[in-house]
């Protein structure tokens, strides 16, 4: 591997010339900015990008924060990998690559080596995005949004001296489920929440009891049912929803993943759905048009979020004096077979 040495030998400059050429500096006539380059071609030779680093005082490295631990795998979430997805393409195409941080325990480390604001610092990144950390209490996770570190949340409402967030409208997108399956005759409309400290869960939910009430629908403390976002939960959840004197005629899941395992619950119980019971979801993730029936979803643009948490964390990066505002992102209704509004439906979207 040729060395900068090497390049600044054979061009006849300094090492100093040879870093300014790569670093973009106006100083060098162009003759000798030719005849580094040249000679940099012909050795095959790029500057690090540690080098870049401590010259330019960008490393174009940005850190994602993912919780990774036993409980909470979100690595395996379809909604995390397709927001990292829009973070990737959006970030490559504006120059700049990602490094995940991931952590069994969110903010491990009490400002320790294993703390998000100390990591930020030690690999020296531009800037931080956060995925799949609930709370914005969370002692480390205050600090790194007080540290001046540009950093921009997904799904959490994270404030700070550089610190900014983007979500889905998630109350409004779960009013659209209620009020659809209202339309449709239902009037015994149940849900299966998300965790209840998340923002998303509780938007979710906070928009389910808006649209009972503008309904003028009762609303039944054992028809709001607790899962976790994953499948098993909602099995569980269905489950529990069906034990009841009255079982609700309609479910609004708070993600498809819930959706799909009371679905289960469903089929496990000798009942079908929809004709038993209506299931909504939301996310629209891959799978939700391949489970039987079909499952109508609240679509959230989940690569959307990825892209514009890139785009405002590099503005941020660009301009020391930007402090983009919180962005919400539309969430709409995908009408498919699950909810019983036809009997072959192809993703109508309303």
């Amino acid at each position: 591997m040729s060395t900068i040495h090497e390049v600044a030998k054979l061009s006849g400059v300094s090492v100093a010339t040879v870093s300014r050429v790569f670093n973009g500096y106006a100083d060098v006539s162009a003759e000798t900015r030719q005849r580094v380059l040249t000679t940099a071609r012909k050795l095959e030779y790029a500057p690090s990008a540690a080098a870049r680093t401590l010259v330019g005082r960008r490393s174009q490295l940005i850190g994602v924060i993912l919780f990774t631990g036993e409980e909470h795998p979100d690595l395996q979430h379809p909604f995390f990998l397709e927001v990292l997805v829009g973070l990737k393409h959006t970030l490559g195409a504006l120059g700049y690559d990602l490094m995940l941080f991931a952590s069994e325990q969110p903010g491990v480390g009490g400002g320790g080596p294993h703390g998000y604001a100390r990591r930020a610092r030690h690999h020296r990144v531009d800037g931080v995005v956060v995925l799949a950390v609930d709370d914005p209490e969370e002692p480390e996770l205050k600090k790194l949004a007080d540290s001046g570190t540009p950093v921009v949340a997904v799904d959490l409402a994270l404030a700070g001296k550089r610190a900014t967030y983007v979500a889905s409208e998630n109350l409004e997108g779960a009013r659209l489920a209620v009020r659809h399956l209202h339309g449709l005759g239902h009037e015994r409309i149940a849900t299966i929440s998300g965790l209840a400290h998340t923002k998303p869960a509780a938007d979710r939910l906070l928009g389910y009891r808006a649209e009972l009430h503008a309904l003028g629908l009762e609303r039944r403390a054992d028809y709001e049912a607790q899962g976790d976002f994953y499948m098993e939960s909602g099995e569980t959840a269905m489950r529990q929803l069906l034990a009841l004197a009255e079982p609700p005629t309609a479910v609004f899941a708070a993600s498809d993943m819930m959706a799909v395992g009371a679905i289960k619950a469903l089929a496990d119980a000798g009942l079908a759905c929809p004709d038993d019971v209506a299931i909504v979801g939301f996310d629209d993730i891959q799978l939700a048009e391949y489970v039987s029936p079909p499952l109508t979803t609240v679509r959230q643009d989940k690569r959307g979020l990825g892209t514009a948490a890139a785009r405002s964390l590099v503005q941020m990066i660009e301009d020391p004096a930007a402090v983009p505002p919180m962005l919400l992102l539309p969430a709409e209704l995908v009408v498919r077979g699950s909810c019983g509004a036809a009997k072959e439906v192809r993703d109508h979207v309303i």
